[in-house]
């Protein structure tokens, strides 16, 4: 009896996944959690409200979509012709995205704040995008130059003329 339980349980974890293999999801839902929170690390050192732990969760969210998308595409529904598209995967996780991000800008006084980290917030997204497509080199190189425009351009603004 609990062999059979057991078989089944087995089964239903190992299976379910018909287009990306479970080690092959696990290894882009663990990419995208590395390579956010790098991102999400640098914010969180500024002291930033959206930081380590939300970027993660943005970027695993956004890869889930798509591992999810392809797995949902390759489902039998039977008779009716079922369509994935990819571009409508992007927009609705780019919009969900945007939502989050525009929350946390603010103005205080005549300074806005937080734009950055919105932006960061955004391309969270777009990596945990890539990494559910499969494209973690994309997805490393992203994260790559953004790190270097966070690191290095707040240390050049401090030289340019300020706004005010």
């Amino acid at each position: 009896m609990f062999d059979t339980f057991l078989q089944e349980m087995t089964q239903e974890l190992t299976q379910t996944f018909s287009v990306v293999p479970a080690p092959v999801a696990f290894v882009r839902l663990l990419a995208a959690s590395v390579l956010a929170a790098l991102i999400g690390a640098e914010r969180e050192m500024r002291g930033k409200p959206a930081g380590l732990r939300t970027h993660i969760l943005v970027a695993v969210a956004a890869c889930l979509f798509i591992v999810l998308g392809r797995e949902i595409a390759a489902l039998d529904f039977g008779a009716e012709a079922q369509r994935n598209d990819p571009l409508r995967m992007i927009e609705a996780v780019t919009a969900g995205v945007a939502f989050l991000a525009a929350g946390l800008i603010f103005t205080a006084g005549d300074r806005v704040r937080n734009v950055t980290t919105g932006a960061s917030l955004w391309l969270a997204g777009a990596i945990g995008l890539g990494c559910g497509a499969g494209q973690m080199p994309l997805a490393a190189m992203a994260t790559g130059l953004v790190l270097t425009v966070l690191f290095v351009l707040r240390h050049v603004e401090r030289w340019l003329p300020s706004h005010e």
